[in-house]
Parts: C-alpha cells; sequence; structure tokens
C-alpha cells in the first residue's frame, strides 16, 4: 500500500513541476512559429535592401547640378523653408498637381543643398516610402551640416 502512496504522491508532484513549461511551451510555440516566418521574410527584405544600395551606388549623382548656375546656400536655404511650409499648408492640401509640383522643387532645392555642402544623396532612382525616408535622411544630414532648415 506505501508504495502505491509513494507512486501517485511521486506522479502528482511531477505533474505540478512540469505542467508550467507544458503550457509555456504551448504558449511560445506560436511566437517561434512567427519567428521561423520572419526570419524568411526578413532575408528577402535583406535582399531587396542590398540589391537597392547597388543600385543606388551605380547610379549616376545628378550630372544637371554640374551645369546649372548654383545660387548661394542661403537661397537654397530660403527656398527650403519656404517649399516646406508650402508643402505642410496652403493650396497644395487641395490640389494634387500643385502638390506634386512643389514636392518636385523641393527635392530639387534639396539635392542642390546636398550637392553644395557635399552631403551623400540618393534621391533619383527612390520612390514612395523609400523616397521620404532618404528625404528625411538627407534633411537631417543637411541640419546637421549646420543648414537651418526650420
Amino acid at each position: 500500500m506505501a508504495i502505491a502512496h509513494i507512486v501517485v504522491l511521486t506522479a502528482a508532484l511531477l505533474t505540478l513541476l512540469c505542467l508550467p513549461c507544458v503550457v509555456a511551451a504551448v504558449v511560445c510555440a506560436d511566437e517561434l512559429a512567427m519567428r521561423r516566418m520572419w526570419t524568411r521574410t526578413g532575408r528577402q527584405e535583406i535582399r531587396a535592401l542590398r540589391r537597392l544600395d547597388r543600385e543606388m551606388r551605380a547610379a549616376d549623382p545628378v550630372p544637371s547640378l554640374a551645369v546649372l548656375d548654383n545660387p548661394s546656400i542661403e537661397q537654397i536655404a530660403f527656398d527650403l523653408r519656404r517649399l516646406a511650409q508650402q508643402r505642410r499648408s496652403g493650396p497644395t492640401r487641395h490640389s494634387e498637381k500643385w502638390l506634386a509640383a512643389v514636392q518636385r522643387a523641393y527635392d530639387d532645392r534639396l539635392c542642390l543643398a546636398c550637392h553644395c555642402l557635399g552631403v551623400a544623396e540618393h534621391l533619383g532612382p527612390l520612390q514612395g516610402m523609400d523616397r521620404d525616408l532618404e528625404r528625411m535622411r538627407m534633411e537631417h544630414d543637411l541640419q546637421a551640416a549646420g543648414l537651418a532648415l526650420r
């Protein structure tokens, strides 16, 4: 009889000790599956970023800037501030064509400022969100170089 009690007591204790581990394994199994799926898509995203990086290195920096008669950096900074305000408010909010024109002018002046201050820029081959992120990076680098954009 004592052996039966020892076996039952041992089984109960093992169940109590192992149950939290089993529950944790079941709960974390979904997270592990998501990590495995993320690493697969992460590899594809890394490949796409590397491909984009190669394209940006191969792209010739804007050649038309070399033949332009460059305005002073003060004039460029003034234009950038004016165009930035037009992007945020004004008639650009009501007209997509006007917004696109202001955005193009802003990008041209941003590239010109980068060219004048020796800041790397890769705005040309980019589109969509990548272009917006590159624009933000350029603005940050220009501000770090001493250009007051705001």
